[in-house]
């Protein structure tokens, strides 16, 4: 093992740690100096990581709050305070922060929701993996939304798509996801961190007007995505969940709500080709292509090997960045194969999208799974071979 530290103390280098602490380790090199959370299985190993290593980078506090609506309203008011925040939680508590993610993406607060999927529903299975939380990142909260969400399948992917996700959070000014799954969490692989100069950290957009020109939520460039002020700093600003205008006060008619929930989904949805990210291999020539996520998809890795030594054509398709959905390149892939088959732990979430998008061009075939322990591969490639016929 290989281990340095830049003068920030962020480490670099060749480390073997688990996915959780590869999550924190991608946060501190993202800048995230702000997280507040609440002990739960299996996402704890996220923030016992940061507490431990934030006195060792000089700037960042930690505080574990009373529960998980604290933890997610806590980051909020340490994002206007100028800070980069996350907050950390699993199945129930992930549940209780719904309403707070809603929130965010009302007052455009820049943040990382890291939840590590275990087998739900309720209390389930907080030491077992699962993916039941996918339709819930998405639309857990009440009214018109956008968020990002991606899909980490090993340690190291932990640690980038945590960096990312900041980065992601900045520019775009929305609440982010990291959906980790219990098996990536606790998983220990070589995990290799880059140098501070290796990786492009996004900054926060800070207004250039001075106090009593800036208007909090107004946007002046093409971007959809207004300019930040950081509290102390002698702005005078008004935020809240109500409809409200460029001053951030309420304004309670439809044109309003028209004009502002238009904004929070199109600077999202127009970027959508940017954002969508995805992994894919022998899909050129595939009859048949498995979408799947996080530790399923190292799973049908296996299945796809087999049946391609049967003979078969397949191929993968890999979420990596789930929300938005790559609706795109899913309709192209519908167009020429037989069939797509989705391997997922829940009974039907993602697959619904896939579903959806296919539109009846091609049948989409669902190998699902309750969660508590990942896939059999054989049951992932009988049903390659069953859709490939």
């Amino acid at each position: 093992m290989s281990t340095t530290a830049d003068p920030a103390g962020v480490l670099t280098g060749s480390h073997y740690i688990d996915g959780d602490h590869a999550c924190a380790e991608g946060a501190l090199a993202a800048g995230c100096r702000f997280v507040a959370g609440y002990p739960i299985t299996p996402s704890t190993e996220v923030v016992e990581r940061i507490a431990g290593r934030f006195p060792r980078v000089g700037d960042g506090i930690f505080i574990q709050m009373e529960d998980e609506i604290a933890s997610s309203i806590a980051i909020q008011g340490a994002m206007w305070g100028g800070k980069k925040v996350m907050t950390v939680s699993s199945g129930p508590g992930f549940s209780l922060m719904m309403e707070h993610i809603g929130l965010a993406a009302m007052t455009e607060v820049p943040c990382v929701f890291v939840d590590v999927q275990r087998g739900g529903p309720s209390t389930g299975l907080p030491t077992r993996p699962g993916q039941a939380d996918m339709m819930q990142a998405r639309w857990g909260s009440h009214g018109d939304y956008e968020i990002i969400a991606m899909c980490p399948n090993s340690p190291q992917e932990a640690f980038h798509l945590t960096f990312d996700a900041f980065n992601l959070a900045e520019r775009y000014r929305v609440p982010v996801l990291v959906m980790l799954d219990e098996c990536v969490g606790h998983m220990i692989e070589k995990v290799v961190i880059p140098r501070a100069d290796e990786l492009e950290v996004v900054e926060r957009k800070w207004t250039r007007k001075k106090p009593g020109e800036y208007l909090p939520y107004e946007v002046t460039d093409g971007s959809m995505v207004p300019d930040a002020c950081k509290a102390g700093d002698g702005y005078r600003i008004h935020t809240t969940g109500l409809t409200h205008d460029e001053r951030g006060y309420p304004t309670m008619n439809w044109r309003a709500q028209e004009k502002l929930i238009r904004r929070l989904v199109d600077k999202i949805r127009g970027q959508a080709g940017e954002i969508v990210r995805y992994e894919e291999n022998d899909v050129d020539d595939a009859d048949v292509v498995v979408v799947a996520y996080g530790i399923t998809s190292r799973v049908a890795k296996r299945s796809i090997e087999s049946a391609r030594k049967r003979g078969i054509k397949v191929g993968m398709h890999r979420l990596v960045v789930a929300w938005p959905f790559p609706e795109q390149r899913i309709a192209e892939l519908s167009r020429r194969v037989k069939g797509l088959v989705v391997a997922e732990m829940n009974y039907g979430q993602m697959s619904l999208e896939v579903e959806r998008v296919a539109a009846g061009r091609c049948p989409t075939r669902l190998v699902g799974h309750g969660g508590g322990m990942v896939h059999d591969p054989e049951d992932i490639e009988r049903a390659i071979v069953e859709v490939a016929q």
